[in-house]
């Protein structure tokens, strides 16, 4: 008999439950819920609460924070795939007269605009955004705090800046186009700006007492891009299963792969935290594991979002505290234990379905000057070149159908590599960026730069 590798294992899902209980015991939270996403589904639930005989349950909305930025950066980024900007466009050139206009499409994503890292004062997320009827009242008088794509710093307003160029550039409000766009299409139907029963209300727990108080709900108007929503976990596990593999119908595998890559400089300290910010999603390496997604934060909430792409696992974890557990440590406790004790299982191998002989013709050693390589086929139509032993530059390559190859990642990314024949019509070598790679070190019937010492190889006498 076989177990469906879409169910979680008894001890796994104890060891998940006691995670989350712990988190809300020590972390004094009135509630938290929680659900993990595995092959692209949510494949448990699990909630804790102060309440006797209530759980809440993956429908009950709590407020989601920062993670709204995930999701006004899809709509910038189908923006980009419609061709009606390039992230390398300045604000100026689709939403002129801001004060910030020298900033990129791009670095506002990435938070690498150079602005401020909250409106002026009062502190928006405790009063209403009447208060903040236009994007001058949110970014103040002096937007600018750093020079433009010079560091990463974390920034409220330039996600403010982001709705703003939505609306503008299609005409109608941020929330209504993340409805029609990005909600409506995932199913994503709990997810809103304002609240929708059953949802949580907001707590803030007494640092040094088991005492509560309710926060404040506000609207927030012009900044409602940078923390509006409000969701569940249900809603949120299919957004992570999008976060991963991508829809057609919203935003491709390739460019949510694009808001997973690095984007930003990385602060001193983040460097040793090993964290770092792509387009809307924040990324860090934990435990000798890549974990993509975000978190957030509003008075009365707390919420996370955790991707392990490689170990097909997602987590998602929602409390209704100002401060407490902490819910990113939780998330990525959660994606842990279920890749360590359920180890993703590999696709079976399948050969390639047919053989180019001139792409199988590539294949083998090469030798960079005398750095041993080895060039792949792979079965998803790529090749991939690599050191044979030890670390060094590595790349896969796409086709460009004219047998040249581009490079996706890494030092390679965007070089071109050219498979070079001799006048006889054979395989002499690759150029790769004006490297030379031939199938012997210092293969005298090519032309190695600088040429190849006419003796050849020797002994020292």
């Amino acid at each position: 008999m076989t177990t469906s590798q879409q169910e979680l294992l008894p001890g796994t899902r104890r060891a998940l439950l006691h995670r989350i209980a712990v988190a809300q015991a020590e972390g004094r939270a009135p509630s938290l819920v929680a659900a993990v996403v595995r092959g692209g589904r949510a494949v448990w639930h699990g909630a804790r609460t102060c309440v006797d005989g209530h759980g809440p349950d993956e429908n009950v909305q709590y407020r989601i924070g920062s993670i709204t930025k995930t999701f006004t950066a899809v709509l910038v980024l189908r923006l980009r795939d419609e061709g009606v900007l390039d992230l390398g466009d300045r604000l100026e050139k689709h939403l002129p007269g801001t004060g910030a206009g020298e900033a990129t499409i791009a670095g506002l994503l990435a938070h690498t605009g150079g602005l401020a890292a909250e409106s002026p004062a009062p502190w928006w997320e405790r009063t209403p955004g009447s208060l903040r009827p236009e994007v001058g009242d949110v970014l103040g008088e002096q937007p600018l705090v750093h020079p433009v794509g010079r560091r990463f710093h974390y920034s409220n307003p330039g996600y403010t800046l982001l709705g703003a160029l939505v609306e503008e550039l299609r005409q109608a409000p941020w929330e209504e186009v993340l409805r029609r766009e990005v909600l409506e299409p995932l199913g994503l139907h709990r997810t809103s700006a304002q609240p929708q029963a059953p949802h949580a209300g907001g707590w803030a727990v007494h640092p040094w007492a088991d005492a509560l108080l309710p926060e404040p709900l506000e609207d927030l108007g012009r900044m409602a891009p940078a923390g509006q929503l409000w969701s569940t976990t249900g809603d949120l596990a299919r957004f992570a299963a999008f976060l991963t593999t991508g829809d057609d119908r919203v935003l491709s595998a390739e460019s949510v792969r694009e808001m997973r890559t690095p984007a930003a400089p990385a602060e001193t300290a983040d460097v040793m935290d090993g964290a770092t910010y792509g387009l809307g999603l924040q990324i860090q390496h934990r435990d000798g594991r890549l974990l993509v997604g975000h978190s957030g934060s509003l008075p009365g909430f707390l919420a996370n979002l955790t991707i392990g792409v490689a170990d097909d696992v997602a987590a998602v974890v929602l409390a209704n505290c100002t401060s407490g557990p902490l819910l990113s440590v939780v998330g990525a406790d959660l994606v842990r234990i279920v890749a360590e004790a359920e180890p993703r299982i590999p696709e079976p191998w399948r050969p390639l379905s047919e053989v180019d002989r001139s792409v199988l013709e590539l294949a083998g050693q090469w030798y960079w000057g005398t750095h041993a390589f080895a060039l792949r086929v792979t079965t998803d139509g790529l090749v991939s070149l690599g050191p044979l032993s030890g670390n060094g530059r590595s790349s896969r390559f796409r086709p460009n159908g004219d047998g040249t190859w581009t490079g996706l990642e890494g030092y390679y990314a965007g070089e071109l590599l050219r498979p070079v024949r001799r006048p006889d019509g054979a395989l002499g070598h690759l150029d790769l960026g004006s490297f030379v790679f031939t199938r012997q070190p210092y293969d005298e019937g090519d032309p190695v730069p600088g040429g190849v010492d006419p003796e050849g190889w020797r002994g020292i006498r």
